[in-house]
């Protein structure tokens, strides 16, 4: 399968996101139950669907542009094909010298996203630490390991130390990089609202915040039309909740995940609609249950 990648590595980009949308659509014809989990998702978001049909497409053009995004040489840049707005809110968010969290959903090329910020960031910043959840087939966590291997991004497997990592990362005014709409293990999650549903929802992005004092910033990076290349958003801070206020980890939570529901109804069409997001989270050995163990 390496070779594949490889392959495939070369492909330009609009050819590739061709490919992916017919990947996208013979996915959506050959399974029942993914068509009905992502027309139940649109429902419970309060969209017509015709808005989020798009991201039947979008989401095999996802998996197709990975070869390029992961094999890309380390000395060429990725900027030359992202358009950024927002950065006053990460120069801002840096000014305060406390470290910035940036987070997003699965929407876009959240693949991209890490390596655009750590491109914009790392030279001044420090490099940008995301953890991972590492593959469990051999040739795709090597895969994993390669295309994660960028100046100024460090990536970590998920575990204890990592979670130590990141606080000393924030501590140092440098940034680290989740995705906060995943379904964490339990126990390492709180139910919290998600367009109106709750939703098992990882905490570990507002428990930094709330221990370490950064910055919560939302970045949304969305895929334009004809392999022409991103549009990277970094959206307003999300306020902390105040000191006084009781519940403050499943407010801060919260406001969250409103940020989440924010960047999805901005770009309807490039969400992954069909991913399981309200399911009941899984139980994992004792040993395993670790706080890394929250996000990717």
């Amino acid at each position: 399968m390496f070779w594949l990648f490889r392959f495939f590595s070369f492909w330009p980009l609009a050819a590739l996101q061709a490919l992916g949308g017919a990947l996208g659509w013979l996915v959506w014809a050959l399974s029942p139950r993914y068509r009905a989990q992502f027309r139940a998702h649109v429902a419970q978001a309060g969209l017509p669907f015709e808005l989020a049909r798009p991201a039947i497409a979008e989401a095999g053009r996802f998996v197709a542009e990975l070869p390029r995004l992961w094999l890309r040489p380390p000395g060429e840049s990725c900027l030359h094909h992202v358009r950024v707005e927002g950065q006053a809110h990460a120069a801002q968010a840096f000014a305060q010298g406390r470290g910035v969290i940036f987070f997003g959903p699965h929407c876009g090329s959240f693949e991209l996203g890490p390596q655009a910020l750590a491109e914009l960031y790392g030279p001044a910043q420090g490099p940008i630490t995301a953890i991972y959840r590492p593959a469990r087939k051999p040739w795709l966590a090597r895969l994993e390991r390669i295309a994660r291997d960028r100046p100024y991004l460090r990536v970590l497997p998920a575990s204890l130390s990592a979670i130590r990592q990141l606080h000393k990362t924030l501590k140092s005014n440098q940034a680290v990089a989740l995705l906060t709409d995943q379904v964490p293990p339990e126990g390492l999650g709180v139910w919290a609202p998600f367009f109106g549903k709750p939703a098992y929802t990882m905490t570990l992005a507002a428990r930094l915040a709330l221990q370490s004092g950064a910055t919560l910033l939302p970045v949304s990076c969305e895929r334009l039309p004809q392999g022409r290349g991103y549009a990277l958003k970094i959206w307003p801070a999300v306020t902390g909740p105040d000191a006084a206020e009781k519940g403050e980890l499943l407010s801060l939570v919260s406001r969250i995940n409103q940020a989440i529901e924010a960047i999805v109804l901005s770009q309807p069409g490039q969400y992954l609609w069909g991913y399981a997001r309200y399911k009941t989270p899984r139980v994992e050995a004792a040993s395993a249950r670790t706080p890394g163990k929250e996000a990717v």
